[in-house]
């Protein structure tokens, strides 16, 4: 049974104050964590063993996902200092996953790589002054205004998003 909601099909209002900032950044601090307890004990055929839907990734790739995802984050933090219109595109058709072979890899390798990566994504955070928190610019694909502190609150969605997905492929016999 699929009961996560696909990513896409999700709206978002940010709505919440731009001093959450810091809650914010220990939810991501945490995802590192989070990830490497929901995978400890997984055999390597369960985190390699791909799902009968169509194009639907195993717990590894959604695992690699993360990972992949994580210069995308990086290059919104720096698209808020720059100051342009609008936050770098995402490839919606998440191609560098695909094309990644995270199942031929070591899983600890992953999770290592996952862990150093966020921390270079929030060691970056951590630099700014609050008020840059507050700064908005266009998400390409929602359409519509987002703060940086948004911009962190989207990624931690994301990261929820495939830590569900992960807890949901354990589940399956």
């Amino acid at each position: 049974m699929d009961n996560v909601a696909r990513w896409f099909d999700r709206k978002f209002e940010f709505t919440f104050p731009a001093e959450l900032f810091p809650n914010l950044c220990a939810r991501l601090r945490g995802t590192p964590a989070r990830l490497e307890e929901l995978l400890q004990d997984c055999d390597r055929s369960l985190l390699i063993r791909k799902p009968a839907a169509k194009n639907a990734w195993s717990i590894q790739q959604q695992a690699g996902h993360l990972l992949d995802l994580e210069p995308l984050w990086f290059a919104r933090v720096e698209d808020f200092l720059s100051g342009g219109d609008q936050l770098t595109a995402a490839d919606l058709r998440n191609q560098k996953t695909d094309d990644a072979k995270h199942n031929a890899r070591d899983i600890k390798d992953i999770l290592a790589e996952f862990r150093a990566v966020r921390s270079r994504l929030l060691e970056r955070v951590a630099s700014l002054e609050p008020a840059m928190f507050s700064r908005t610019m266009l998400h390409p694909r929602l359409k519509q205004p987002m703060r940086l502190v948004d911009h962190l609150f989207f990624a931690a969605e994301h990261d929820d998003h495939h830590l569900a997905k992960i807890w949901e492929l354990k589940s399956q016999p």
